[in-house]
């Protein structure tokens, strides 16, 4: 005994305190992110009990993981490892690191380094023992996800004639069922579906559309199943039983670059895109074998770089094109309820966002992170810091998944836990 507490106890203390300090181990399918903007493409986390302030010096890091080269990919994370990519040396590579420990698992070549913002832009993809991911110059790979090794490639411009835009190409493919759907673009395969076991070509959509920078989502809007994607020359939906073209929507079409990712909502889709453009809201209905996509409002307003917007209940978030002023505005009405103004924290140029927990987690392109409250009354901060080894260019977005923040910056990934104490 020791002052009336038994060894016992001390014991029993220790072990909670011990525990305690150790990183929260995932459990359930819902604490996974297996692809680009999560499981249902909208950056919208399902974690709950999440801190709703930061320390002055930010939320405490779990590990940081080094390895993974030069790029612009975000994370994938499922089970028990963390998916990314990377330029190293003459090569991008898709890596695996240990979810609970950032060491570097395994390294997977792609295909050439490069591009005019050198290394990589896709997010794998993570469906089962299988892992996808898509170079920079159109080499897309299915590799296993315990050991990286290879079960088959393609590639865009030798394989489907496929034609992306100056800055290389960028999406982040997606897995629906036994398929795998991306965009090589071009005349006579703008969009393709695979079989995701084999790489063999199921379908292609000759919509004589060049690709552009955003990454397929599934919609059942007017009660036909459907991929929806931003192309150099406008939002398309293809029919996924045959890949017939249903329907164009040419509002970007000429736009300097289309990049954020559309969001399905029942009916109607939001879509947006940079460079001064703007934001609209497109209402499907089915006339015949067709389907109509009709304008219920186009607002110069809402326009985004490539930072990404998503919509939280009756609100969309986002940035004002990469201006590092993120927006709040009524989805159906594109009526825009406040911008944030730049006195407020330390974020500064393009500002890619996720949600989580009734919180935005910002990141801004130069290296500083912000926590704020998702709400349609202003802006305010309820925390920030600096990425460490953050300067300029900090693009890759956010990942908020089993109580952790996932923030790839050049060849790190730094992890830190943001669950509520």
């Amino acid at each position: 005994m020791i002052r009336g507490i038994s060894i016992a106890a001390l014991v029993v203390v220790g072990s909670l305190i011990l525990l305690e300090e150790l990183p929260a181990q995932p459990t359930a399918k819902t604490a996974d992110w297996p692809c680009f903007r999560g499981p249902n493409r909208d950056n919208l986390s399902p974690d709950k009990g999440l801190l709703k302030a930061w320390p002055v010096t930010g939320p405490r890091l779990v590990w940081r993981g080094v390895g993974v080269g030069e790029g612009f990919s975000s994370v994938a994370v499922a089970s028990d490892q963390v998916y990314t990519m990377g330029d190293k040396g003459r090569y991008s590579y898709l890596h695996a690191l240990s979810r609970n420990t950032g060491k570097l698992l395994w390294s997977a070549k792609v295909g050439e380094a490069g591009g005019n913002y050198r290394g990589t832009r896709c997010t794998p993809t993570v469906d089962g023992d299988r892992v996808y991911g898509i170079g920079q110059f159109g080499d897309l790979v299915c590799v296993t996800s315990k050991t990286g090794k290879e079960v088959w490639r393609k590639n865009f411009r030798q394989d489907f004639n496929g034609r992306s835009g100056a800055w290389n190409f960028t999406e982040s493919p997606l897995i629906d069922g036994d398929r795998l759907i991306c965009t090589p673009g071009g005349e006579n395969a703008t969009m393709v579906a695979l079989d995701k076991k084999s790489g063999s070509e199921i379908w292609r959509c000759p919509a004589e559309l060049e690709a552009g920078y955003a990454s397929v989502i599934v919609s059942n809007a007017a009660g036909v199943k459907q991929y929806v994607q931003l192309t150099a020359g406008g939002t398309i939906g293809v029919r996924a039983s045959d890949g017939k073209l249903l329907w164009r929507n040419d509002r970007f079409d000429g736009n300097t670059a289309n990049v954020p990712t559309p969001i399905a909502l029942n009916d109607q889709i939001f879509t947006c895109a940079g460079y001064g453009t703007g934001g609209t809201l497109l209402s499907l209905s089915a006339e015949g074998p067709r389907i109509r996509a009709r304008e219920v409002y186009f607002q110069r307003g809402l326009n985004n770089k490539h930072g990404g917007v998503l919509i939280v209940g009756d609100y969309v978030f986002g940035d004002s094109d990469d201006s590092g002023r993120p927006y709040c505005a009524e989805w159906k009405t594109g009526k825009i309820l406040w911008r944030r103004d730049r006195s407020v924290g330390r974020g500064e140029q393009s500002a890619s966002l996720v949600y989580a927990d009734g919180h935005l987690y910002i990141r801004y392109a130069n290296g500083w992170v912000s926590l704020v409250p998702a709400v349609a009354s202003g802006y305010s901060e309820k925390g920030s810091f600096k990425i460490p080894n953050s300067e300029t260019n900090s693009w890759a977005h956010p990942v908020v998944i089993g109580g952790r923040l996932y923030l790839r910056e050049k060849d790190v990934v730094w992890c830190y836990d943001v669950r509520g104490r």
